[in-house]
């Protein structure tokens, strides 16, 4: 059997910063409140171009590029996102189409926060089972389209980004050790976006009510989640046989510095132990995980054989935590070019286009 192993890993944050003192101006609120609350002194903002399949599109190529893969290699994509660019067609179709991935399905997974802990799980089975050898797995997100600027509790928390991991199919022991995924509806009032669904489809009244915002109960899901993180971490290492000593750094989703502080006391340990850039990028949902990773391993915190441990929580309620022994690309003599592929991909994308209008046409006069 097969393991699933993360070979390749890139991020990307739009360029514009909103800062505490930005969000001061619209809404009432300080630097000091939004910090001793939530440990955020600024989060990155989507410009009007760029979209959540945009973001993932730059944060796969460098995953790509770092796993030494083409595009055309790929088996499967799984997009994670609270904010998908539509109800359909998947956000992950429409990144498998810019990054020339030809070979790939492609679906999105929907498990708020804690979807990337989901999708990297989903990934690593199916390469267990042996359906797939390259996966890609993304989490993006541009929340700042969904949060109410006059709702001052909601507003400071969100920032908009990417991240993507490959995973490959080795004979190597390692890679995703082990994964815990849970769930709580009876909690899915307590984080909630709902209007633009079925059950509250767009209308004036849904606008008037303020349906396609964010709305949260901070308490409860604070609450929530200083209950499971801990609980999660400690789940996920029991079931790979492993204890907090045997684990190099703990990688959380990062909402809240305060939610990361009372896990690490749960745990008992030193919040050296913790990645943590929340205070750089706010809440960034599902790509929380793989931003904060990307970082840890550009700056030599996780290297090839730590075993590290990803824990996150959601809307759904949700939670979920996997231990990962790190590898990093697989050796290889080829010198693959990933970006190459997106020219190659605009060009397939006009000439498909093309032809089905084409055939549109000429089925029309046929009739």
């Amino acid at each position: 059997m097969p393991f699933a192993h993360i070979t390749g890993w890139g991020m990307y944050v739009p360029e514009p910063v909103l800062t505490n003192d930005d969000i001061a101006k619209l809404v009432d609120t300080n630097d000091e409140w939004i910090r001793d609350r939530t440990g955020i002194r600024e989060r990155h903002i989507a410009r009007e171009h760029e979209f959540p399949s945009t973001l993932a599109v730059e944060a796969s190529i460098k995953a790509l590029r770092v796993a030494n893969l083409a595009p055309t290699e790929l088996d499967l994509i799984i997009c994670a996102s609270s904010s998908p660019e539509y109800i359909f067609p998947a956000t992950a179709c429409l990144i498998q189409d810019q990054i020339g991935a030809t070979k790939a399905g492609a679906f999105d997974l929907s498990a708020a926060c804690t979807g990337f802990v989901y999708a990297i799980n989903m990934a690593a089975q199916a390469i267990r089972s042996g359906s797939i050898k390259n996966a890609l797995v993304i989490g993006t997100e541009t929340l700042s389209r969904f949060v109410d600027w006059k709702d001052r509790n909601t507003c400071i928390l969100f920032g908009d980004g990417a991240g993507a991991f490959v995973l490959q199919a080795s004979e190597k022991p390692g890679g995703v050790l082990s994964a815990v995924m849970r769930s709580d509806g009876s909690g899915a009032d307590s984080l909630t976006l709902l209007g633009g669904g079925s059950r509250h489809p767009a209308s004036e009244a849904t606008i008037h009510e303020g349906k396609h915002f964010v709305q949260m109960d901070g308490k409860e899901v604070f609450r929530f989640a200083t209950r499971v993180m801990g609980r999660a971490t400690l789940e996920a290492l029991e079931l790979a046989g492993m204890t907090t000593d045997d684990v190099k750094c703990i990688v959380p989703h990062q909402a809240n510095y305060r939610i990361i502080e009372t896990a690490a006391k749960y745990l008992k340990l030193s919040m050296d132990k913790f990645v943590v850039n929340v205070d750089r990028y706010g809440n960034t949902s599902t790509a929380s995980i793989p931003i904060a990773t990307v970082e840890a391993a550009q700056d030599g915190r996780v290297e090839p054989g730590d075993k590290i441990v990803f824990v996150a929580f959601g809307a759904g309620l949700t939670w979920g935590a996997m231990v990962v022994e790190w590898t990093g690309p697989i050796p290889t003599k080829k010198h693959v070019h990933p970006e190459q592929y997106r020219i190659i991909a605009r060009l397939r994308s006009f000439v498909r286009r093309a032809i089905r209008f084409i055939e549109g046409f000429l089925s029309r006069k046929e009739l």
